[in-house]
């Protein structure tokens, strides 16, 4: 049992996705706070995280030249634990688990801001639990109920 035990599948390239890593994955500014998914590249085995953190997603908290710090969450029996782990670049990518957060602030905004100009009290914009959907009767005109039975069994010599 190593530290790879059990990654064949999880530590393979896609189909059709193998060789050199593109210069984009290295040209991407990662500040403090940022969230990412971590997604573990085997072809740079430098800075590659434990296959327990890959699939997580966590915050920055250290940027360094070539690697981040970043801060996940695990579960430790019965309680979970923020472990701080130091990842190579490659192996992180910007998470966009915040991206409809950030667009319904940005909506809300927007919307404080047009009743403050027409003079309206301030809209209702906390989200709302999905209803129930509305009763309705279905009609059997065009489509009468059939009804199911069993075949019978027979028994062939």
């Amino acid at each position: 049992m190593g530290i790879r035990a059990g990654t064949r599948r999880l530590l393979a390239c896609p189909f059709r996705k193998r060789g050199v890593v593109h210069t984009s994955r290295y040209m991407h500014v990662f500040k403090r706070g940022d969230y990412v998914d971590i997604k573990a590249d085997p072809r740079i085995q430098k800075g590659m995280p434990h296959k327990y953190y890959h699939g997580k997603t966590g915050r920055v908290f250290n940027v360094a030249r070539r690697a981040l710090g970043v801060t996940v969450n695990k579960r430790v029996r019965t309680r979970i634990m923020a472990k701080k782990i130091s990842v190579r670049i490659e192996h992180v990518k910007p998470s966009r688990c915040r991206d409809d957060f950030i667009k319904r602030v940005k909506e809300n905004q927007r919307l404080i801001e047009e009743a403050k100009k027409n003079k309206q009290p301030k809209p209702q914009l906390k989200r709302q639990a999905a209803q129930p959907k509305p009763g309705f009767f279905v009609r059997t005109d065009k489509n009468k109920p059939q009804l199911i039975e069993p075949i019978p069994y027979e028994f062939i010599i």
